[in-house]
């Protein structure tokens, strides 16, 4: 049985800036479109402005007693706005957070495999919340937990910084780390090599057909097959006259036989 669409029924947003009619105040502090600021004047009066240079009456700070307006080309205005965020969002470094669990009595096998996901972690920028998880009477020790914590991070060999010391809340005590200033340098150092590659892949020019046949035509020797082909027909003729002659001396052979006899 098919699943039934959910249709989204909240109306669509609207823009909420206030521009030529929609602005409903008697007076307004107008704004040319070079920046000077004029005088206030009635929102008749500034909307005809506007009107005459070709440009849209655009309330920029409705707080204001009375508002302010500004003469300008409001969808040049609001394309400039959605570009100015849309660079500000490809800047902006997303950082996540990522947990690790550990027990107290944790083996070392185990302790070595959540240390390497911990320094991946830290490397890749990313921020690591150790949790170390108590049960029964595991709770009447909690030093245990800030002495695994400690040693943890001593382990890491500078990777990451305490951003948050070990807080007990509950059976769990954890603690949050941040990458380092060696861990961001050993990531920026990873990456550099696998971007070298791909500019020089990118860089390196496609041989040709001509190009990529012609040096096997030049370095590869001539076989026998070819040598035969070259060769001209003329000189498997001569062969056949030299062998003519033994036929020749055959009969005289057999006349010589006989004239003895």
């Amino acid at each position: 049985m098919p699943v039934p669409r959910r249709f989204d029924r909240r109306p669509p947003e609207r823009d909420t800036t206030r521009i030529n009619e929609r602005i409903r105040v008697p007076q307004v502090r107008l704004i040319g479109a070079d920046g000077e600021q004029l005088v206030i004047v009635d929102t008749s009066e500034a909307l005809r402005r506007a009107q005459e240079a070709d440009l849209d009456l655009v309330e920029v700070a409705a707080n204001s007693k009375p508002p302010v307006t500004r003469m300008l080309d409001y969808s040049k205005y609001k394309y400039e706005q959605e570009q100015k965020q849309k660079q500000a969002r490809k800047h902006q470094q997303q950082v996540n957070i990522r947990e690790i669990k550990l027990r107290p009595k944790i083996a070392t096998n185990d302790y070595n495999t959540k240390k390497g996901h911990v320094e991946r972690f830290l490397k890749h920028g990313d921020k690591v919340k150790v949790t170390i998880m108590f049960r029964g009477r595991e709770q009447a020790h909690p030093e245990r937990g800030r002495d695994l914590l400690g040693k943890l991070f001593e382990d890491l060999g500078g990777l990451g910084v305490i951003e948050s010391a070990p807080l007990q809340e509950g059976r769990n005590m954890s603690m949050l780390l941040a990458p380092s200033k060696e861990a961001r340098a050993a990531e920026e150092a990873a990456a550099a090599p696998a971007a070298e590659a791909g500019e020089g892949a990118a860089a390196a020019p496609a041989a040709t057909p001509a190009e990529a046949s012609a040096p096997a035509d030049a370095g590869t020797p001539a076989t026998a097959d070819d040598a035969g082909a070259d060769a001209p027909a003329a000189d498997d003729a001569p062969a056949a006259d030299d062998a003519a002659p033994a036929d020749d001396a055959a009969p005289a052979a057999a006349d010589g036989t006989s004239a003895a006899s």
